[in-house]
């Protein structure tokens, strides 16, 4: 029995040499006939066509039709393609069939990164794809620089964690980026931002957010403050706002954009009515307040409650004699001039009652005097 194990395994051992070099031989003879690329992954807002690949093979000089299947070496196309910043892995297989069989897989964005002038999608891996208008994803956006000690894959548990909670994800807008312990968070509310410090215990920090929000900004009024810090251990420290923020108002399709400017208001020949130079009518001028013949003149003040009451003070007599004047003012003229005249005349009078012995008196000193030089 054990001389005939060991020819069975012998026999067996023989054939499978063989079928190895048989087939060695048939894969040496064969040549690629078609080459199949399959994009795993393309549900999902395909951006890598089947035709950009080949493109991509042909960029790096490497002919794939035609060729013989044991001069095709898979590892070197594998690793091409790897390092195509719109895929994330890539698998080869040569078929029995004449086929080679390229699966990629595209990348998948987790987040968007503004550098600057720069700006760039993220997977969970790390790997960045340069971002252009052919392409676009709604992923959460960054905004900061990254290095290679600190890459923007450490922000993806963070993203993952408002993502999957739809009260954060509805309050949280995009993310500033300024260092490893300085990350900030814009929410929604104007005016306001969140100081979150690192990343470290991220699921306890935004549940104090999550009670401050819902304990202190009803009572407190929710543009009080204006910067929330969650980076300090079981507290949330927040900052009041120095100036209060100005409500903004939604313009509507029929609003003017732009405030009217009262030097370049005209006056038009036709009609006069104030028109602007980029055609803008009296109408909405005088709707926005800048038109000054729209404003609400001034009105004198009304004395009549004031006169009535000083008249009624005024004894009767007076009352009667002014009432008297207004009736007839020419005749209060002449009384005036009546009583301006009764008084010069009793002033010449007392002069004239003065005057005689005076004059008298001199007149004979004057006389005496004559005599006196005649003699």
């Amino acid at each position: 029995m054990k001389i005939v194990r060991y020819i069975l395994l012998v026999v067996l051992t023989a054939l499978l040499a063989w079928g190895v070099i048989w087939a060695h031989g048939q894969a040496r003879d064969q040549v690629c006939r078609k080459v199949d690329i399959e994009v795993v992954n393309a549900s999902s807002k395909p951006f890598v066509t089947p035709r950009g690949i080949i493109e991509d093979l042909k960029h790096a000089h490497i002919a794939l039709e035609g060729k013989p299947m044991w001069q095709i070496n898979s590892d070197r196309v594998e690793r091409l393609l790897d390092t195509s910043p719109y895929l994330e892995s890539a698998d080869c297989i040569k078929g029995q069939d004449g086929r080679f069989i390229i699966r990629v897989r595209q990348l998948v964005p987790v987040m968007r990164v503004m550098d600057g002038d720069k700006s760039y999608y993220v997977n969970r891996e790390g790997k960045r794809m340069e971002a252009n208008g052919n392409y676009y994803c709604d992923v959460p956006v960054v905004n900061g620089h990254f290095t290679r000690a600190y890459g923007p894959e450490r922000l993806v548990p963070l993203l993952d964690y408002v993502q999957s909670d739809a009260t954060l994800n509805s309050i949280v807008t995009m993310y500033n980026y300024r260092g490893p312990g300085s990350i900030y968070i814009v929410p929604c509310f104007v005016g306001q931002i969140i100081d979150f410090g690192s990343v470290a215990n991220y699921e306890n920090k935004f549940k104090k957010l999550l009670l401050f929000y819902e304990k202190v900004m009803p009572v407190r009024g929710w543009d009080t403050y204006d910067t929330i810090s969650l980076k300090w251990m079981h507290q949330v420290v927040a900052t009041r706002r120095l100036k209060r923020v100005e409500a903004t108002v939604e313009a509507g399709p029929d609003d003017d954009e732009i405030a009217p400017d009262a030097t370049t208001i005209t006056v038009t020949d036709d009609n006069r009515a104030l028109v602007r130079n980029d055609g803008t009518t009296r109408a909405a001028i005088v709707k926005s307040g800048a038109d000054p013949a729209a404003r609400p003149k001034k009105t004198k003040r009304d004395d009549s409650p004031r006169r009535e009451a000083q008249e009624a003070s005024k004894p009767a007599g007076k009352q009667h004699a002014e009432a008297a004047s207004e009736k007839h003012p020419g005749k209060k003229h002449t009384d005036k001039q009546e009583r301006d005249s009764k008084s010069t005349e009793s002033s010449k009078k007392k002069k004239a009652a003065q005057s005689p012995a005076g004059s008298t008196g001199n007149k004979s000193k004057k006389k005496s005097t004559g005599n006196e030089k005649k003699k």
